[in-house]
């Protein structure tokens, strides 16, 4: 066995550059939020719809079906909700929903909020060959923009993957940030090789993603069902620690996860309990990272 496939066989050099190629810098948190918020809130929504059938090659209609639920119920759903409470959040949306549906994506845009980069078709980044990975990142902002009218200035790739060339090509299309990665709870500078790349972190953990909580395999043994009261919990006490620190919470959703009848009441609950707590401040994650990196301390 070559001892490349090894990792105990790894030299120095070898770990240690699988490590720094990209990697965490300077955190950017703010000495003060808009207004003299406490914390800031960014909620964002992943309108993945069909493309989670799609992009592996799949055909099943039954999972295109919950991915149309996602169209149809989830996002007039949220748009309610949104508008109700009068906040401001961010969609991150695949090419290819964004052509199956778009008058749902300019309806994003025409109600104030962000439209950000997902994928053409949800794909997966680390499998990607480096000109595949960045023509379908390039071609994704284009058509984006062609449809809400608005040019895309962030992204989150699908699924969070991230390849090794996901961020040179992030920062040569001259993005604002992305919103993928995990290494801290604040905005930071995202460093390739060493060298800061002038596109920001917001960073994404598993634990604030409903999708982890809800979501099966019906020909598996994957069941990671959660009760909604315990989501509601932890979404909680996530906010309640930002709070406390004067930071940013930060919440991903979907449309085709959250936008259930018995499900939906956890994000309003949740915002109701963010107003009550009171100096807080709802933006796009594009508005939270512009603070965040004019007024880093």
């Amino acid at each position: 066995m070559s001892t490349e496939t090894n990792p105990w066989d790894w030299s120095e050099d070898t770990w240690r550059g699988r490590v720094n190629h990209v990697r965490a810098g300077r955190a950017l948190r703010p000495e003060s939020w808009p207004g003299g918020a406490r914390c800031a809130v960014a909620l964002s929504f992943d309108v993945d719809h069909e493309t989670n059938e799609l992009r592996d090659g799949a055909q099943s209609i039954g999972r295109l079906s919950q991915g149309q639920y996602g169209n149809r119920q989830g996002v007039p759903r949220i748009m309610e909700l949104l508008r109700r409470h009068d906040i401001p959040a961010s969609f991150y949306v695949p090419a290819v929903v964004a052509m199956l549906y778009p008058d749902e994506a300019r309806s994003f845009v025409a109600e104030g909020h962000e439209v950000g980069i997902h994928g053409w078709i949800h794909e997966r980044n680390s499998v990607l060959p480096e000109p595949v990975e960045r023509d379908l990142q390039m071609r994704s902002a284009d058509m984006l923009e062609k449809i809400t009218g608005a040019r895309p200035v962030g992204i989150r790739t699908p699924s969070w993957d991230f390849s090794d060339a996901t961020l040179a090509i992030t920062r040569d299309m001259g993005l604002l940030y992305d919103s993928s990665l995990m290494a801290d709870v604040d905005c930071y500078e995202l460093h390739l090789a060493g060298e800061n790349t002038g596109v920001v972190e917001l960073p994404v953990e598993w634990i604030r993603d409903d999708a982890v909580y809800f979501n099966m395999a019906r020909f598996a043994a994957l069941r990671p069902y959660t009760p909604p009261e315990a989501v509601f919990d932890i979404f909680r006490r996530e906010f309640d620690a930002a709070w406390e620190e004067g930071g940013l919470f930060q919440l991903t959703m979907h449309p085709h996860v959250t936008g259930y009848r018995s499900r939906i009441w956890i994000l309003d609950r949740l915002v109701e309990h963010i107003r009550a707590r009171g100096g807080v401040w709802f933006a796009t994650h594009a508005d939270i990272v512009r603070h965040a990196k004019a007024h880093a301390a």
